[in-house]
């Protein structure tokens, strides 16, 4: 039996972003893990426009082949974890316009999260998130890993190693990411 398809989703988009290391990370621990097939997705290769679709992302009526293109990315996942960062107390604006995008799409799929930022570590980011996640029918998972000042956990080649605290906190957001993958698989095929 074919494994669940987890998503990686790097949220930001910006020059000289941390977001791909941490995915990296992350997408690692998934492999570890081995409860999913693990897919890194990039929202600065994606490419996606401020949202200009003509018809509500309900109607699945796609105008522009960057949505379609997108609506089949996401439809390949059977859960997520976005990497988010935190801008100004909240979701940064690339993570949001990719969520408006979709909707059908993202329905009964568990998503977790990995935040990063200051002192707060991504936190209020990921309450918004969580918000929009629901709206959108999705499940948001309670466990989640925080990062705070994220650049100290980069060594010389790039690679992030956050430690054993965040280790424990991702295996926990992964555990109970495949429970609700495992438990909402039915509602996805129907």
């Amino acid at each position: 039996m074919a494994l669940p398809v987890l998503q990686v989703v790097i949220g930001s988009t910006r020059p000289g972003r941390i977001g791909p290391s941490i995915a990296k990370w992350i997408a690692d621990r998934a492999e570890v893990h081995g409860g999913f097939e693990v897919e890194i997705v990039d929202l600065a290769e994606v490419g996606l426009p401020l949202f200009d679709e003509p018809n509500h992302p309900r109607l699945s009526d796609y105008a522009y082949d960057h949505t379609k293109r997108w609506s089949e990315i996401v439809s390949r996942g059977d859960a997520f974890v976005f990497v988010c960062p935190e801008y100004n107390h909240g979701i940064n604006a690339a993570l949001k316009n990719a969520l408006d995008f979709l909707y059908h799409e993202w329905q009964r799929k568990a998503v977790g999260f990995v935040s990063y930022g200051g002192v707060s570590a991504g936190t209020r980011a990921v309450q918004q998130l969580k918000q929009v996640a629901t709206a959108l029918r999705m499940i948001p998972i309670v466990e989640s890993v925080n990062l705070p000042f994220p650049h100290a956990h980069v060594n010389e080649s790039g690679e992030f190693n956050p430690g054993e605290a965040a280790e424990l906190a991702a295996t926990a957001m992964l555990d109970e990411t495949e429970r609700w993958t495992e438990a909402t698989a039915v509602m996805r095929k129907g």
